[in-house]
Protein backbone atom coordinates (compact mmCIF):
# COMPACT_ATOMS: atom_id res chain seq x y z
CA UNK A 1 0.00 0.00 0.00
CA UNK A 2 1.34 3.50 -0.76
CA UNK A 3 1.58 5.87 2.16
CA UNK A 4 -1.47 8.11 2.24
CA UNK A 5 -0.36 10.77 4.76
CA UNK A 6 -3.97 11.00 5.87
CA UNK A 7 -5.27 11.31 2.31
CA UNK A 8 -7.45 8.94 0.34
CA UNK A 9 -5.65 6.21 -1.57
CA UNK A 10 -7.09 5.16 -4.93
CA UNK A 11 -6.60 1.51 -5.78
CA UNK A 12 -7.22 -0.18 -9.11
CA UNK A 13 -9.04 -3.48 -9.42
CA UNK A 14 -6.57 -6.14 -10.58
CA UNK A 15 -8.13 -8.67 -12.93
CA UNK A 16 -6.14 -11.73 -14.11
CA UNK A 17 -5.30 -11.67 -17.86
CA UNK A 18 -7.09 -15.00 -18.33
CA UNK A 19 -10.41 -13.56 -17.20
CA UNK A 20 -13.11 -13.56 -19.86
CA UNK A 21 -15.02 -10.42 -18.94
CA UNK A 22 -18.79 -10.29 -19.48
CA UNK A 23 -20.01 -7.82 -22.10
CA UNK A 24 -19.74 -4.27 -20.79
CA UNK A 25 -17.93 -5.27 -17.59
CA UNK A 26 -14.52 -4.05 -18.76
CA UNK A 27 -15.97 -0.66 -19.64
CA UNK A 28 -17.65 -0.41 -16.24
CA UNK A 29 -14.39 -1.26 -14.50
CA UNK A 30 -12.55 1.35 -16.55
CA UNK A 31 -14.96 4.01 -15.32
CA UNK A 32 -14.85 2.87 -11.71
CA UNK A 33 -12.18 3.51 -9.08
CA UNK A 34 -12.22 2.45 -5.48
CA UNK A 35 -11.19 4.94 -2.78
CA UNK A 36 -10.08 3.33 0.44
CA UNK A 37 -8.69 4.97 3.55
CA UNK A 38 -5.19 3.87 4.46
CA UNK A 39 -6.53 3.02 7.91
CA UNK A 40 -9.40 0.86 6.61
CA UNK A 41 -8.75 -2.59 5.21
CA UNK A 42 -11.07 -4.23 2.69
CA UNK A 43 -12.13 -7.69 3.89
CA UNK A 44 -13.61 -9.84 1.10
CA UNK A 45 -15.37 -13.09 1.97
CA UNK A 46 -15.87 -15.43 -0.97
CA UNK A 47 -19.14 -17.39 -1.14
CA UNK A 48 -20.35 -19.91 -3.68
CA UNK A 49 -23.71 -21.13 -4.85
CA UNK A 50 -25.59 -24.40 -4.61
CA UNK A 51 -25.31 -26.27 -7.91
CA UNK A 52 -28.28 -26.69 -10.20
CA UNK A 53 -30.37 -29.84 -9.94
CA UNK A 54 -28.55 -31.36 -12.94
CA UNK A 55 -25.04 -30.78 -11.61
CA UNK A 56 -23.16 -33.39 -9.65
CA UNK A 57 -19.79 -33.82 -8.02
CA UNK A 58 -17.97 -36.75 -6.48
CA UNK A 59 -17.70 -37.33 -2.74
CA UNK A 60 -16.13 -40.59 -1.56
CA UNK A 61 -16.63 -42.08 -5.03
CA UNK A 62 -20.41 -41.51 -4.97
CA UNK A 63 -22.35 -38.98 -7.04
CA UNK A 64 -24.27 -36.65 -4.74
CA UNK A 65 -26.68 -34.31 -6.58
CA UNK A 66 -27.49 -30.76 -5.60
CA UNK A 67 -25.62 -30.37 -2.31
CA UNK A 68 -22.80 -28.06 -3.38
CA UNK A 69 -22.90 -24.95 -1.20
CA UNK A 70 -20.94 -22.76 1.19
CA UNK A 71 -20.94 -23.63 4.91
CA UNK A 72 -22.87 -20.91 6.78
CA UNK A 73 -20.58 -20.42 9.78
CA UNK A 74 -17.48 -20.63 7.59
CA UNK A 75 -18.33 -17.27 6.05
CA UNK A 76 -20.68 -15.80 8.67
CA UNK A 77 -18.23 -16.30 11.55
CA UNK A 78 -15.40 -14.25 10.00
CA UNK A 79 -17.93 -11.72 8.70
CA UNK A 80 -19.26 -11.22 12.23
CA UNK A 81 -15.77 -10.80 13.69
CA UNK A 82 -14.55 -8.18 11.22
CA UNK A 83 -17.89 -6.35 11.08
CA UNK A 84 -18.36 -6.21 14.86
CA UNK A 85 -14.80 -4.99 15.30
CA UNK A 86 -15.53 -2.14 12.88
CA UNK A 87 -18.86 -1.24 14.47
CA UNK A 88 -17.23 -0.88 17.88
CA UNK A 89 -14.35 1.32 16.69
CA UNK A 90 -14.40 5.11 16.51
CA UNK A 91 -12.72 4.79 13.11
CA UNK A 92 -13.86 1.55 11.41
CA UNK A 93 -10.78 -0.54 10.60
CA UNK A 94 -12.49 -2.92 8.17
CA UNK A 95 -14.82 -2.68 5.20
CA UNK A 96 -16.30 -6.17 5.09
CA UNK A 97 -18.20 -7.47 2.06
CA UNK A 98 -19.26 -10.70 0.37
CA UNK A 99 -18.02 -11.68 -3.09
CA UNK A 100 -19.28 -14.44 -5.37
CA UNK A 101 -18.60 -15.59 -8.92
CA UNK A 102 -21.59 -13.51 -10.03
CA UNK A 103 -23.82 -11.01 -8.26
CA UNK A 104 -26.76 -13.44 -8.30
CA UNK A 105 -28.12 -14.68 -4.94
CA UNK A 106 -26.18 -17.57 -3.44
CA UNK A 107 -27.72 -20.46 -1.52
CA UNK A 108 -25.67 -21.63 1.44
CA UNK A 109 -26.04 -24.81 3.47
CA UNK A 110 -29.60 -25.22 4.73
CA UNK A 111 -30.84 -23.09 1.80
CA UNK A 112 -29.91 -19.80 3.44
CA UNK A 113 -29.92 -17.18 0.69
CA UNK A 114 -27.05 -14.68 0.49
CA UNK A 115 -27.05 -11.54 -1.65
CA UNK A 116 -23.40 -10.93 -2.61
CA UNK A 117 -22.20 -7.34 -2.44
CA UNK A 118 -20.03 -7.86 -5.52
CA UNK A 119 -19.03 -10.35 -8.17
CA UNK A 120 -15.38 -11.28 -8.68
CA UNK A 121 -15.43 -8.96 -11.71
CA UNK A 122 -16.30 -5.72 -9.89
CA UNK A 123 -15.27 -6.27 -6.26
CA UNK A 124 -12.98 -3.75 -4.58
CA UNK A 125 -9.49 -5.22 -4.22
CA UNK A 126 -9.28 -6.89 -0.82
CA UNK A 127 -6.58 -6.44 1.76
CA UNK A 128 -7.83 -9.58 3.49
CA UNK A 129 -9.46 -12.41 1.55
CA UNK A 130 -11.34 -15.13 3.41
CA UNK A 131 -12.03 -18.34 1.48
CA UNK A 132 -14.59 -20.43 3.43
CA UNK A 133 -15.43 -24.06 2.90
CA UNK A 134 -18.45 -26.26 2.49
CA UNK A 135 -19.50 -28.90 -0.01
CA UNK A 136 -19.44 -26.29 -2.77
CA UNK A 137 -15.70 -25.75 -2.43
CA UNK A 138 -15.25 -28.80 -4.68
CA UNK A 139 -17.09 -27.11 -7.53
CA UNK A 140 -14.70 -24.17 -7.28
CA UNK A 141 -11.83 -26.54 -8.00
CA UNK A 142 -13.25 -26.86 -11.53
CA UNK A 143 -13.89 -23.14 -12.07
CA UNK A 144 -10.83 -21.55 -13.76
CA UNK A 145 -12.27 -18.04 -13.50
CA UNK A 146 -12.64 -18.26 -9.73
CA UNK A 147 -9.26 -19.93 -9.27
CA UNK A 148 -7.61 -17.21 -11.38
CA UNK A 149 -9.28 -14.57 -9.22
CA UNK A 150 -8.07 -16.24 -6.03
CA UNK A 151 -4.53 -16.43 -7.44
CA UNK A 152 -4.62 -12.75 -8.39
CA UNK A 153 -5.79 -11.71 -4.93
CA UNK A 154 -3.31 -14.05 -3.22
CA UNK A 155 -0.49 -12.15 -4.90
CA UNK A 156 -1.56 -8.77 -3.53
CA UNK A 157 -3.50 -9.20 -0.28
CA UNK A 158 -2.09 -8.56 3.16
CA UNK A 159 -3.67 -11.77 4.46
CA UNK A 160 -5.19 -14.78 2.71
CA UNK A 161 -7.33 -16.82 5.11
CA UNK A 162 -8.92 -20.22 4.52
CA UNK A 163 -11.62 -21.79 6.66
CA UNK A 164 -12.41 -25.52 6.62
CA UNK A 165 -12.32 -26.90 3.04
CA UNK A 166 -11.47 -23.46 1.72
CA UNK A 167 -7.96 -24.92 2.02
CA UNK A 168 -8.79 -27.15 -0.97
CA UNK A 169 -9.37 -24.04 -3.08
CA UNK A 170 -6.08 -22.50 -1.96
CA UNK A 171 -4.25 -25.72 -2.74
CA UNK A 172 -5.81 -26.04 -6.21
CA UNK A 173 -4.96 -22.38 -6.89
CA UNK A 174 -1.31 -23.14 -6.18
CA UNK A 175 -0.96 -21.24 -2.91
CA UNK A 176 2.14 -22.36 -1.02
CA UNK A 177 2.44 -22.89 2.74
CA UNK A 178 4.76 -24.86 5.00
CA UNK A 179 1.91 -26.63 6.80
CA UNK A 180 -1.82 -26.97 6.09
CA UNK A 181 -5.02 -27.25 8.10
CA UNK A 182 -8.57 -28.15 7.09
CA UNK A 183 -11.67 -29.87 8.48
CA UNK A 184 -10.78 -33.15 10.18
CA UNK A 185 -12.98 -35.11 7.76
CA UNK A 186 -11.29 -33.72 4.66
CA UNK A 187 -7.59 -34.28 5.30
CA UNK A 188 -7.49 -36.99 2.62
CA UNK A 189 -8.94 -34.70 -0.04
CA UNK A 190 -6.46 -31.96 0.76
CA UNK A 191 -3.57 -34.43 0.80
CA UNK A 192 -4.52 -35.64 -2.70
CA UNK A 193 -4.50 -32.10 -4.13
CA UNK A 194 -1.18 -31.24 -2.49
CA UNK A 195 0.37 -34.51 -3.71
CA UNK A 196 -0.71 -33.71 -7.26
CA UNK A 197 1.02 -30.33 -7.03
CA UNK A 198 4.33 -31.45 -5.53
CA UNK A 199 6.50 -34.54 -5.24
CA UNK A 200 7.17 -33.53 -1.64
CA UNK A 201 3.84 -32.13 -0.38
CA UNK A 202 3.79 -30.18 2.88
CA UNK A 203 2.36 -31.81 6.01
CA UNK A 204 -1.27 -31.41 7.07
CA UNK A 205 -1.70 -30.81 10.78
CA UNK A 206 -4.35 -32.85 12.62
CA UNK A 207 -4.24 -31.23 16.05
CA UNK A 208 -4.19 -27.47 15.37
CA UNK A 209 -7.06 -24.99 15.32
CA UNK A 210 -5.28 -22.66 12.88
CA UNK A 211 -1.82 -21.86 11.52
CA UNK A 212 -0.17 -18.54 10.70
CA UNK A 213 2.34 -18.36 7.85
CA UNK A 214 2.46 -14.56 7.71
CA UNK A 215 0.40 -13.74 4.64
CA UNK A 216 -1.39 -17.10 4.54
CA UNK A 217 -3.47 -18.30 7.48
CA UNK A 218 -5.48 -21.52 7.56
CA UNK A 219 -8.07 -22.77 10.04
CA UNK A 220 -9.85 -26.01 10.70
CA UNK A 221 -13.52 -26.75 10.32
CA UNK A 222 -16.46 -24.36 10.55
CA UNK A 223 -16.19 -22.57 13.92
CA UNK A 224 -12.39 -22.33 13.60
CA UNK A 225 -12.93 -19.44 11.18
CA UNK A 226 -14.06 -17.32 14.14
CA UNK A 227 -10.86 -18.07 16.03
CA UNK A 228 -8.49 -17.30 13.18
CA UNK A 229 -10.39 -14.07 12.40
CA UNK A 230 -10.09 -12.94 16.03
CA UNK A 231 -6.39 -13.80 15.84
CA UNK A 232 -6.05 -11.52 12.80
CA UNK A 233 -7.92 -8.73 14.62
CA UNK A 234 -5.55 -8.98 17.55
CA UNK A 235 -2.46 -8.97 15.34
CA UNK A 236 -3.60 -5.96 13.32
CA UNK A 237 -5.33 -3.86 16.00
CA UNK A 238 -4.11 -5.06 19.38
CA UNK A 239 -5.59 -6.37 22.59
CA UNK A 240 -8.01 -3.48 23.20
CA UNK A 241 -9.83 -4.10 19.92
CA UNK A 242 -9.83 -7.84 20.55
CA UNK A 243 -11.24 -7.38 24.05
CA UNK A 244 -14.06 -5.15 22.79
CA UNK A 245 -15.00 -7.65 20.09
CA UNK A 246 -14.91 -10.62 22.46
CA UNK A 247 -17.09 -8.76 24.94
CA UNK A 248 -19.68 -7.88 22.29
CA UNK A 249 -19.70 -11.43 20.92
CA UNK A 250 -19.51 -13.08 24.36
CA UNK A 251 -16.93 -15.44 22.90
CA UNK A 252 -14.29 -17.35 24.93
CA UNK A 253 -11.33 -16.90 22.57
CA UNK A 254 -7.85 -17.84 23.78
CA UNK A 255 -4.47 -17.74 22.00
CA UNK A 256 -4.24 -21.53 22.29
CA UNK A 257 -4.56 -23.40 18.98
CA UNK A 258 -5.29 -26.84 20.40
CA UNK A 259 -8.52 -28.64 19.54
CA UNK A 260 -10.58 -27.68 22.59
CA UNK A 261 -13.73 -29.08 20.99
CA UNK A 262 -12.29 -32.59 21.22
CA UNK A 263 -11.58 -32.11 24.91
CA UNK A 264 -15.13 -30.85 25.41
CA UNK A 265 -16.50 -34.01 23.75
CA UNK A 266 -14.39 -36.19 25.98
CA UNK A 267 -15.80 -34.39 29.04
CA UNK A 268 -19.39 -35.23 28.10
CA UNK A 269 -21.01 -38.22 29.80
CA UNK A 270 -21.12 -41.43 27.73
CA UNK A 271 -24.01 -41.73 25.30
CA UNK A 272 -26.79 -44.03 26.35
CA UNK A 273 -27.87 -46.83 24.08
Amino acid sequence: HPESNGKTVHRQLAVPPSFSMPRGALARLARRSFATSRTMRNVAILVFDQVSYTAKYIVYSHYIPSISKVEVLDFAGPYEVFNVTSELAATPPFNTYVVAETAAPVRARGHLTIAPNYSIYDAPPPDILVVPGGAGSRTLLKKPQVLDWVRAQAASVEHLVSVCTGALVLAEAGVEAETWVTHHDNVGELAAILAAKSAAPPPILHDTRYVDHGKVLMSGGISAGIDVSLYVVRNLLGDAALRATLTEMEYPWTPATDLAWKTALEDLPPSEG
